[in-house]
């Protein structure tokens, strides 16, 4: 058995095998970038060695820095995790040639089934089902154009590396097409060093599930069954479950038998999973699958599977990579109950799903038999820009699935998490959709009910913008300022905001990644409060009983009832100008680095075009013009990084260029 461990991995998953191989007497070692240098699995860890910059590319990209930290270590073994390297063949064969166990299956498997051409062919040549699509070389322009066409549309574009969603784009039409390629390739290439893409048949109501399967060195392969996965957005799972609602067993048999060809067809050793996509349209669940891609390593939802069935699938992993056959055979293996989990992530579900970063000020999850928290962060913790925005898991199980659902829901409801916004509230509203608790589920799901899965949140901010305003203001009526030690704080001046002096002040305000300039007023002893960004009418601030603290420049908003809680930013003068400014400029929506800019001064742009492409927690976001007009000033170049609020251009209106003329 393996003795000593290395984790070239972080957050969540570094956490949770540095768990299973303490349990097993491994001593563990782990890796930090210099942005991971209090991170929780760097405290795990009975070990941990710095391995670079905040970049990827120079800490958990960086093949060399990781041989080299394990070899200094003198550990067996290299866990990859997930992401990162975790597919990535050159690594595994770096490992294999310092003469360290790399945990995970062969070179030779990785490199099968990590390109998704080559794995396509052999797919088709293992008589699993495939969509009609294009795996082809050629990845000229005018070939990827001719092939699309051919397949016709909708298609997706997806990257032949890699995955989690990256390098993947659905086209509607021809016109779409060519630009969809470029970002694709461009994404591709940054987070997996590969821009070539394979092109498929788009099905635009579908399920998707995957089957876990396990090797070994001995030629044993079983599979774990099935999880459901349809639950998505930008192509990143976001709820998933197991077994999958729905599926009869003649199904499951059919699409675990399919798991275990593909395996076979390579001689599959270690933790994998082979991803079908189902077309939904008339039998859901049960109808036809078709092969979409094989990953060769642990998944993030491992976690559901490991509750139905009882098992560790890490300590399988340590005790295959040690030689040893697989603890138990298929005819073993039963799945029991219903398992659901949902991933929390530092994103604005308001805004488009934004990334989100900053400080975790407070934070607490609950407990208990039928819950299982598996996270990567803790209070005080700065969530990084550079990584994913994927903060932790809440795992629920139960009985049935409606047991199991219920235990997650009010999992969720506990979750006390201030600092970076959350999904939080967005995953108990899919929770309580009725579609969702009757498994009427697709990957179209939360397109289609988008809407009303954030109407709640949109309420929420209203109710919290109001109740910090009625806050503050009792503050001042009663001059029990909070005084700080900062010159600049707005808590320190009697005129940086004066509510005890004119009839009619403002207020600055920052939440949910917004800023809010409030326009304030007094009459007959009432103050009323016009807030432009969320409604045309006047709010007279009453008295309500949530409940709020502050500290510094924060007030922290508890609104009564479960979820609801909510950070306010009480911004010193010297950032009102830049807020109102904002408000009315082309600003960043949050902090990323320009990785394209694709109009210049004195360019006539049309309203929605694109100006300028943004890369934030490994996802590319656009920038487009918010009306027709002129760009009359481009501050920054490609390559600079950028804060959240930075104005990025100047724009003049057609309307008042042509007044000005």
């Amino acid at each position: 058995m393996i003795k000593s461990l290395l984790i070239a991995n972080r957050g969540e998953i570094a956490v949770r095998i540095i768990r299973t191989a303490k349990h097993m007497g491994i001593h563990t070692v782990s890796v930090y970038s210099s942005a991971d240098i209090n991170a929780k699995h760097v405290q795990d860890a009975d070990e941990s060695i710095y391995i670079g910059s905040s970049a990827p590319s120079e800490s958990y990209l960086n093949i060399k820095s990781i041989i080299e930290a394990a070899s200094g270590a003198g550990v067996e073994a290299i866990h990859p995790g997930y992401g990162f390297l975790s597919e990535n063949a050159e690594f595994s064969e770096a490992c294999h040639k310092a003469g360290i166990i790399f945990v995970g299956p062969s070179t030779e498997s990785i490199k099968k089934m990590g390109n998704k051409a080559s794995a396509k062919k052999l797919m088709n040549d293992a008589k699993v089902p495939l969509l009609p699509g294009y795996h082809g070389k050629d990845q000229s322009l005018d070939k990827l154009a001719a092939e699309a066409e051919t397949i016709g549309f909708p298609l997706l574009i997806k990257a032949e590396s890699g995955g989690g969603g990256r390098g993947m784009r659905i086209v509607s039409n021809i016109n779409e097409f060519n630009e969809s390629l470029i970002s694709a390739k461009r994404e591709a290439q940054g987070s997996f060093g590969d821009d070539a893409v394979i092109l498929e048949k788009y099905l635009e109501s579908s399920r998707h599930i995957e089957v876990q399967i396990f090797g070994d060195s001995h030629g044993n392969i079983v599979h774990l069954f099935e999880r459901d996965c349809s639950i998505q957005r930008r192509y990143q799972k976001v709820i998933e479950e197991a077994p999958a609602p729905g599926m009869s067993e003649a199904r499951r048999f059919d699409i675990t038998s399919a798991a275990i060809s593909a395996a076979q067809s390579i001689n599959y050793v270690g933790a994998g999973t082979v991803e079908f996509i189902v077309d939904s349209h008339n039998d859901g669940a049960n109808g036809p699958f078709f092969f979409m891609e094989m990953n060769t390593r642990l998944q993030v939802e491992h976690p559901v599977t490991e509750m139905i069935t009882g098992f560790d699938l890490v300590k399988w992993q340590l005790q295959v990579a040690s030689g040893e056959p697989l603890p138990v055979m298929q005819e073993d293996i039963k799945n029991t109950g219903h398992a659901v989990e949902a991933r929390l992530y530092s994103e604005d579900p308001t805004n488009e799903f934004l990334p989100s970063t900053g400080r975790i000020l407070e934070y607490f999850v609950p407990k208990g038999k039928n819950i299982r928290i598996d996270d990567g962060i803790k209070k005080g913790d700065d969530i990084a820009l550079e990584y994913d925005a994927m903060l932790g898991k809440i795992i629920a199980y139960g009985s049935d699935r409606n047991a199991a659902l219920n235990h997650l829901h009010k999992a969720i409801s506990e979750i006390k998490l201030i600092g970076p916004i959350t999904n939080q509230f967005f995953l108990s509203n899919i929770l309580l959709r009725p579609e969702f608790i009757k498994g009427i589920i697709n990957t179209n799901f939360i397109n289609q009910f988008k809407t009303d899965l954030i109407r709640s949140e949109l309420d929420l901010l209203n109710d919290v913008l109001l109740s910090s305003i009625n806050f503050l203001i009792q503050e001042r009526i009663d001059s029990k300022l909070y005084y700080t030690k900062e010159s600049n704080s707005p808590w320190n001046s009697s005129d940086s905001w004066s509510l005890n002096a004119s009839a009619q002040d403002k207020l600055y305000l920052r939440t949910l990644g917004q800023d809010y300039v409030i326009n304030i007023s007094k009459v007959n002893d009432i103050w009323h409060a016009f807030i432009p960004s969320l409604t045309d009418k006047k709010h007279i601030v009453k008295q309500t009983d949530n409940s709020l603290v502050y500290r510094d420049k924060h007030v922290l908003i508890f609104v009564k009832g479960p979820y609801q809680q909510r950070v306010i930013h009480v911004l010193p003068m010297d950032e009102a100008g830049i807020v109102e400014k904002a408000q009315t400029g082309l600003s960043a929506p949050m902090p990323g680095t320009i990785i394209k800019i694709l109009a210049d001064k004195g360019d006539a742009v049309i309203e929605g075009q694109t100006l300028m492409i943004l890369e934030a927690m490994k996802m590319e976001h656009t920038i487009l013009a918010p009306y027709t007009g002129t760009v009359s000033n481009v501050y920054y170049q490609e390559g600079d990084q950028v804060d959240e609020n930075t104005e990025l251009f100047e724009m003049v209106p057609t309307e008042e260029k042509n007044k000005s003329n």
